[in-house]
């Protein structure tokens, strides 16, 4: 977007772009999301900005009457796979915190020097890693603050600060308040959630994203949920997950709405999913409310990308009648990559089963309900206990304990990766192929513009809807939306079909 397309986005106080850039006003010293409801600056006197982290930058303050950190983030990252999208990926995932090593751990994963990484973010983001890492993690604690009842230093450090002196400076130069004042702000807009803290803390969060948001991205984590690691229906999410500091559990829901609502409706009027997280060490936080995330796809821009879809006739209705329909993330590459692999070439419900076995390698995890008893195993687990557990020909089996012993020694997929250094990286393993490959770039790096070729559904899906395979391409950048499209047409045949069948 340029100058003139961003001032009309404030000057019409636009909701879509709320965390896509930000607004800076030099005679307030203020900057606020697009939509702010305070009186449209004269335009000499506006800045735009990329991340809130350039307006910190540049001297500039957060507004308190829009509270443009409360935003969702920006869908840009996913749809990027240049450094600096691969920077911010990292950045917000934890990984400049002092104990993951900091700028020069992330300017090594990149494949630069730290200098030459801090150019590249100032270039193109306005600011450089450290501040950029300041932003995130001010934004985690304002979360905190004003949506739980726990102390100021357990939220310091939560929040990735390394002192007490650190957070409340950072809070008072990015907020213009104390950390006190920002609670006391808060608590007139938000209920404040219960924190429990004993052996871990237990916190009830509320996670912002852009409407609409269709719920069928619950149901497609129940088909896929492995008994014991995730427990999933039509309106709720849990798993375990294993983290840098210890284990940590989640349960995702959606809001509570006005009963009698149809889905279209219901998805244009979820603003915000509930979680639930469970955490041995708080350290864990920001990590995990990325990766929850990148789970739920809460930073995409739903409005561009059905708008780009509805320009296909064969999508247009579909698309009217599934708004904001999104894609499922993962919270783990190496999970990832094995749930693509055993699932290659059998049914949905097999994989299941199969996942169900190997599951069982994975450390115990003690859960109140009892449902939750497992973390997803390790790649190291996997290779000394996978091969007993698998089914299927002897090549396949041999292909994917190959490939967890290749990570088990070293291979390392994670967000620093686009999809040239995934395909780089696995289709030199036997057993890997193309198909594989995209699979994970589209559920791990949340890749949007992924179209499966050879997909049995995919093909399936495009066949229903009349739709030749080389017209995808008219749907890019968001083709990988496209494919849930696809798969979920054929999933709708398949259950009416079978459903026919039956006396």
């Amino acid at each position: 977007m340029d100058f003139e397309q961003r001032f009309r986005a404030i000057d019409a106080r636009d909701t879509r772009f709320d965390g896509q850039f930000f607004t800076a006003v030099r005679t307030t010293g203020i900057y606020c999301r697009p939509s702010c409801p305070a009186r449209t600056p004269h335009r000499e006197n506006v800045t735009f900005y990329a991340t809130s982290a350039a307006a910190h930058e540049a001297g500039y303050r957060a507004c308190k009457r829009c509270l443009p950190e409360a935003t969702p983030g920006t869908p840009e990252w996913n749809l990027r796979s240049d450094v600096a999208a691969r920077a911010m990926r990292l950045i917000i995932d934890g990984e400049m915190n002092a104990e993951r090593g900091g700028v020069d751990q992330l300017a090594k994963q990149l494949g630069y020097s730290s200098r030459q990484l801090g150019r590249i973010l100032r270039a193109e983001l306005g600011a450089g890693p450290l501040s950029l890492a300041r932003a995130a993690r001010a934004q985690t604690a304002r979360t905190l603050l004003i949506s739980t009842e726990m102390k100021f230093a357990d939220i310091a450090f939560a929040s990735g600060f390394s002192s007490i002196r650190q957070f409340n400076e950072t809070i008072q130069q990015i907020f213009d308040s104390s950390p006190g004042q920002l609670r006391t702000a808060g608590l007139k807009r938000h209920p404040q959630n219960s924190v429990t803290v004993g052996p871990g803390t237990t916190l009830e969060l509320r996670l912002p994203l852009r409407p609409p948001y269709d719920a069928g991205i619950f149901s497609f984590l129940a088909a896929r949920a492995i008994d014991g690691v995730e427990l999933a229906s039509s309106e709720s999410y849990s798993r375990t997950l294993a983290l840098k500091h210890g284990k940590a559990s989640i349960e995702v829901r959606l809001p509570e709405l006005s009963v009698g609502l149809n889905s279209v409706e219901r998805a244009w009027a979820t603003d915000h999913l509930r979680l639930k997280a469970h955490l041995d060490n708080l350290k864990d936080l920001p990590t995990l409310l990325a990766r929850v995330r990148r789970v739920f796809d809460l930073d995409a821009d739903p409005l561009a990308i059905d708008h780009q879809l509805s320009r296909s006739e064969a999508l247009s209705a579909r698309v009217a009648s599934i708004p904001g329909i999104r894609l499922p993330g993962a919270v783990d590459p190496a999970e990832m990559l094995l749930r693509a692999m055993v699932g290659q070439q059998i049914t949905v419900v097999a994989a299941r089963g199969q996942l169900h076995r190997l599951a069982t390698l994975g450390a115990p995890f003690e859960d109140a309900s009892g449902q939750l008893q497992r973390v997803f195993p390790t790649p190291q687990q996997l290779v000394e206990g996978s091969i007993g557990l698998l089914r299927g020909p002897a090549r396949r089996i041999e292909s994917i304990h190959n490939a967890m012993r290749q990570l088990a020694e070293g291979l390392h997929l994670g967000l620093d990766d686009d999809l040239d250094s995934l395909r780089a990286k696995l289709l030199p393993l036997p057993g890997i192929g193309p198909w594989t490959v995209n699979y994970v770039a589209m559920r791990f790096l949340a890749a949007t513009d992924i179209h499966l070729d050879g997909d049995v559904a995919v093909r399936k899906g495009l066949g229903l809807l009349n739709l030749e395979a080389n017209e995808t391409d008219a749907l890019s950048p968001w083709r990988s939306y496209a494919t849930l499209h696809f798969w979920r047409t054929a999933a709708e045949s398949s259950a009416k079909t079978s459903s026919q069948g039956k006396p």
